[in-house]
């Protein structure tokens, strides 16, 4: 700590500084930790913060023996150049700038030099390039021709300079928009391509003398940079897609930059019909894939390869699969040879294509995620694009029948390509989000508890692309598909994995066949997993073919609804698994329950033939014995799907009836509790009641969610006593608050009273945003729920108020209008001031309450505005302040809605 002290007091001296008692600051900062550390840390924060410690970098550059420490002035200099070089003198700017490339050089001469120096000089190069930004080319019109002349003069010199321009074009081309003014960023981006031909005449001079690998890789990296913005002339009307693809790609060194640089290449938007543009895209593809071909033959495994191969080698084929993916979106009418005769050059064409097209199906057979989304980015515009060519069915694949339409010649070039990718779109299915039970990376079956959302997007372009394969050719697709449930079915390839994936595939592709085909092909592949499940020992492979059966069938609701004995056949399967206790079964079991539901409801509350009722009231009748062994969550899943299948009843007396009979378990549950607290409610302060009362809300909720305004009846029913619990769940939570402060509601028991009292509002505002009977809900329900919730709001300390109770007045003031404009100066004389003061002491603090309380106020704003005109001032006034308080938050939706307040308040 003394060295510190020490530093702290002669740093703080505007004088020379201590270069030495600066590396051992700089060391502490680096290999202590805690206090000294931090105390380092500050006392390097204040030298840098320092206005005049800029004077001090270069005899820190000059006499420090640490690295750390001249990084360290480098930073100092690059902030003064960013904020304050400008209002230096001339003199001092030119001093620092000759001063920074004498250095430069100076570390750039040699090899070695450079070597040991790296981090140090790549700094360097930043602070020369932010000086170039500042000065070029207003006040270093020579720049371009300096840094071209100086890189004649030494080989080492001449590979720092191209880092120095690779970063330029990063600075101004790439992220240009976020550092520079949009003038400036032009200005510096025309004269960079009106100086480039000196660069441009360096770099080719470089590529074609081949002076030293690391000079040519250096001249190629940076290049690569330029292509993304130099003129195309420069690109077309020169030799450098020869110089690329002839001389390059036989060398290993080169390989992965010089296919990074034709990648840019092939990305360039060309917009001219100039047919030695396309003839120098040909030549360069096909020079290309010659010599790719010669270190990649398609007889190799290349799955099995890549898993064994360098980094270098996996960055090679990662690299080509972005060239080839690259050609062939923005280039691939150039290379598909449909057209006869055939000369050679189009035989050679012809040939890289085909070279390609199979490279690129081995390539997607390569387990690395990455280069497989590339691969599929591919197929996914290919298919479409072929799709769309003819997207309607041919007369041929509904009817069998030899149709004499003759194929499109692109779609003909792609048969068999197309055919090879079905397998591979198979065999690599992604999991989609609607499965549950996954194979673990240790190989145990488990629930999927996290939806992964980068799986689910890589699913839905799989999706898309088999979709397109099959609409391409439905037989093939089908074929495929069937041969491999045959190997899992006899055994040859069943794995979990491999029948994961053959079943999201078969999925995938719900709909795209035409009714008949579907149906024979979805019997097939429901009977041999039925067949599998029966066939294989063992509850992890029920579990898993289970789950795939279920996800299956719940795919197809066209056939499940064309087939009623079927779809009733798989209802009463799901009902069986929602008794298997394997982990995730039952949920998803309830899922695909509720899925077929939502599809088919309509088939569940007619009479079928052969049948003598509809199946709902059957499945009502068996309620407690299918949902027996559910837990609460499956069980609201459940009533959930079941409110669907209801909702679908035309008429309302045997709806009602059916929701009585749906309702009847919790509500003789919810009559026992509420006999027992009428009595004593003190049975409300025991826990596992207060769970049970929960547990029944939850239930309410789910029902009242798909049933719709159909479930006033039920509401009806227990309307009384929920307002009656609420207001007893909210005295019991006031006076554990009053005993124990704010420390009772961390309380299990009082969280648990909060929460019924929090479904007890999302019950009503899902019943009211559901109903649009306003006099009903004016006249019935809201003078009671007036009564019971806003005096409690208001009475109630802050961290026990329910934000709910804001978000279902505003549902009330959306659904009811102005009919509400009478009760408004209630609702804001209960809940206003005391939400204001809740959430304006800042802008964090208490969020939910915050949100709510502000879309409550445009909801009135929107719908009651009458009643703020009639308002005395004073009043009017704390609202205006309110919504002006609003749109200077921070929480971007809480500033939306207030500004949104303010426009409509300004509108009206």
């Amino acid at each position: 700590m003394e060295v510190l002290a020490q530093a702290k007091q002669q740093f703080a001296q505007n004088d020379r500084i201590d270069v030495n008692l600066l590396d051992q600051v700089v060391r502490i900062m680096n290999q202590m930790s805690g206090k000294e550390q931090a105390e380092a840390n500050h006392i390097l924060m204040s030298l840098k913060e320092d206005r005049d410690s800029w004077t001090k970098v270069d005899a820190i550059l000059q006499y420090s023996n640490l690295n750390e420490s001249k990084y360290f002035a480098l930073q100092i200099l690059e902030g003064v150049i960013q904020h304050k070089w400008k209002s230096l003198p001339q003199v001092q700017r030119e001093g620092i700038k000759t001063y920074i490339i004498s250095k430069m050089l100076e570390l750039s001469s040699k090899q070695e030099t450079m070597a040991s120096n790296q981090l140090l000089l790549h700094k360097m190069n930043l602070v020369l390039v932010q000086i170039v930004k500042q000065d070029w080319p207003k006040a270093w019109p020579t720049f371009i021709t300096d840094i071209v002349d100086s890189s004649k003069t030494n080989e080492t010199v001449c590979i720092n300079n191209m880092n120095i321009l690779s970063l330029l074009s990063e600075e101004v081309f790439d992220f240009g928009s976020q550092n520079l003014t949009q003038a400036k960023e032009q200005h510096l981006k025309q004269q960079f391509c009106g100086q480039f031909q000196e660069v441009f005449t360096l770099c080719v001079s470089i590529l074609e003398k081949c002076p030293s690998n690391s000079m040519v890789q250096a001249t190629l990296k940076t290049l690569q940079r330029f292509l993304t913005w130099i003129p195309v002339g420069y690109v077309f009307e020169t030799n450098i897609t020869e110089l690329l693809s002839e001389n390059f790609l036989s060398l290993e060194v080169y390989r992965v930059i010089t296919l990074q640089c034709l990648t840019e290449i092939s990305q360039i938007q060309v917009e001219t019909n100039d047919p030695s543009y396309n003839d120098k895209l040909c030549k360069m593809f096909c020079s290309t894939m010659r010599h790719i071909s010669s270190v990649l033959s398609l007889d190799l495994d290349l799955a099995a390869v890549y898993k064994e191969a360098s980094d270098q080698d996996q960055k090679f084929i990662s690299s080509l699969a972005q060239f080839l993916v690259a050609f062939l979106k923005e280039h691939v009418h150039l290379i598909e040879i449909t057209d006869e005769p055939l000369s050679e050059a189009k035989i050679m064409i012809r040939d890289a294509h085909d070279y390609a097209i199979r490279l690129l199906l081995k390539i997607t057979l390569i387990e690395e995620m990455e280069v497989f989304k590339v691969c599929l980015d591919c197929w996914c515009w290919l298919t479409a694009e072929l799709y769309r060519i003819s997207p309607f069915i041919q007369p041929s694949s509904i009817y069998g029948m030899m149709n004499n339409t003759r194929e499109h010649p692109r779609r003909q070039l792609y048969r068999e390509y197309l055919s090879t990718l079905r397998s591979a779109m198979i065999s690599r299915m992604a999991k989609p989000e609607e499965v549950l039970i996954v194979e673990n990376d240790q190989g145990e079956v488990v629930r999927e508890m996290v939806k992964d959302t980068d799986s689910i997007a890589l699913y839905r372009n799989m999706r898309e692309t088999l979709v397109y394969l099959t609409h391409l050719d439905n037989k093939d697709t089908e074929m495929k598909m069937t041969e491999k449930l045959a190997s899992q079915v006899n055994g040859g390839e069943f794995s979990w994995k491999n029948l994961n994936r053959l079943c999201w595939a078969v999925g995938s592709i719900s709909g795209t066949m035409v009714e008949e085909d579907e149906k024979r092909f979805l019997v097939l592949v429901i009977r041999d997993l039925l067949g599998l499940c029966e066939q294989k020992r063992g509850k992890d492979n029920k579990a898993v073919i289970a789950s795939n059966i279920m996800y299956v069938v719940g795919q197809y609701p066209r056939f499940l609804r064309a087939h009623w004995k079927f779809l009733k056949t798989v209802i009463n399967k799901l009902f069986e698994f929602m008794h298997e206790t394997h982990e995730g079964v039952q949920d998803m079991a309830c899922d695909t329950f509720i899925k077929i539901a939502i599809k088919c409801k309509r088939h569940f509350v007619i009479v079928q033939p052969a049948e003598n009722k509809p199946f709902v009231e059957e499945m009502l009748e068996n309620l407690t014995g299918i949902i027996c062994d559910l837990s609460h969550a499956q069980v609201h899943v459940f009533y959930e799907a079941v409110g669907h299948i209801i909702s679908a009843q035309i008429d309302g007396n045997l709806q009602e009836n059916l929701i009585m009979q749906l309702m009847d378990i919790p509500n003789r549950t919810w009559s026992d509790i509420i006999a027992a607290a009428s009595t004593n409610d003190g049975v409300l302060e025991e826990h596992e009641m207060v769970r049970s009362v929960l547990n029944i809300l939850k239930t309410n909720v789910a029902a009242c969610k798909s049933i719709g305004s159909a479930f006033v009846s039920q509401l009806g029913n227990i309307y009384g006593d929920l307002l009656s619990v609420y207001k007893i769940l909210s005295e019991k939570v006031s006076r554990a608050v009053t005993a124990a402060g704010e420390e009772a509601l961390r309380n299990p028991l009082v969280k648990t009273m909060r929460a019924v009292k929090r479904e007890i509002l999302i019950l009503l505002s899902t019943f009211i945003s559901k109903n649009g009977d306003a006099k009903l809900i004016l006249e019935s329900i809201v003078p009671p729920l007036f009564d019971a919730v806003l005096f409690d709001y208001q009475k109630n300390v802050p961290q026990a108020r329910e934000p709910k109770v804001l978000s279902l007045l505003s549902i009330l003031v959306t659904q009811l209008g102005s009919l509400l404009c009478p009760q408004v100066p209630n609702i804001l004389g209960a809940v206003f001031q005391c939400s204001i003061d809740m959430i304006n002491k800042d802008m964090e603090a208490f969020p939910e309450h915050r949100t709510n309380f502000f879309e409550l106020v445009l909801s009135l704003v929107q719908e009651c505005f009458p009643v703020f005109m009639e308002m005395p001032s004073d009043d009017l006034g704390t609202v205006i302040d309110a919504v002006v308080w609003a749109f200077q938050h921070t929480m971007r939706n809480v500033a939306e809605i207030g500004e949104f307040c303010f426009l409509m308040w300004d509108a009206k």
